[in-house]
């Protein structure tokens, strides 16, 4: 199967319990819960989503028709950089990287001593291996992936209410995040809106903690 590849490009994670941290991003092509398309918005399962995910045409992008050609691709992507206590960390993002990301590819990057993350909506079976978990559950989506390193949900959502969030409590994660809801073609009042309810909600239920995209603050990828 080859792989279908957005874009490929070199930056700090901007989000959650790793932001800060140096990481080649791989975002694969094509999601489940939305085409990308704007008339589909909608009705997409996501209509939040601020990320263009269609086609192969982004930096670094392309068709890759083995693991070892892409994996090539992702470590061209790093810096000559060597330290003991550093490993090239790798994020698999989208769109939904369940749909394409296998084991052959975790296998070729950890033999070279990748750190692999994901950033998933949860409803597709993950290959195992990866490293770090992160599943963003979207409202009323079943979900196939239910433990992990991290869940940050996007808050509020339309379908989910503080009772929900107590049932994401029970699952088995390390980190529960809530992230500010501030795309889909919301405006300024209501970016500033979700970034309250969330920051009430961490109040009320102190396990879950604020997630913001800082890398849009200071104009990073």
């Amino acid at each position: 199967m080859a792989y279908r590849v957005k874009e490929i490009f070199y930056t700090l994670q901007g989000e959650g319990a790793r932001a800060g941290r140096a990481a080649v991003f791989c975002r694969f092509s094509g999601c489940n819960l939305w085409s990308g398309r704007a008339e589909d918005r909608a009705t997409a399962a996501c209509p939040f989503c601020d990320t263009d995910f269609t086609g192969t045409n982004g930096p670094g992008g392309g068709v890759f028709a083995t693991a070892d050609e892409l994996a090539a691709a992702i470590l061209a992507h790093f810096p000559a950089f060597a330290h003991p206590a550093y490993r090239p960390y790798v994020v698999f993002t989208g769109g939904e990287p369940a749909l394409q990301l296998d084991e052959a590819l975790i296998a070729r990057l950890h033999a070279v001593g990748c750190e692999l993350a994901v950033e998933s909506n949860g409803t597709l079976p993950l290959p195992p291996g990866l490293d770090w978990v992160t599943i963003s559950p979207k409202a009323g989506m079943q979900l196939a992936t239910r433990a992990g390193q991290e869940l940050k949900l996007v808050w509020p959502q339309q379908g989910l209410g503080p009772d929900d969030l107590a049932e994401f409590e029970r699952l088995d994660f390390a980190h529960f995040f809530l992230q500010p809801c501030g795309s889909g073609g919301r405006g300024e009042d209501a970016r500033a809106g979700a970034s309250a309810e969330a920051v009430r909600a961490c109040l009320a239920r102190p396990v879950w903690r604020l997630s913001l995209q800082t890398h849009k603050y200071i104009g990073i990828p």
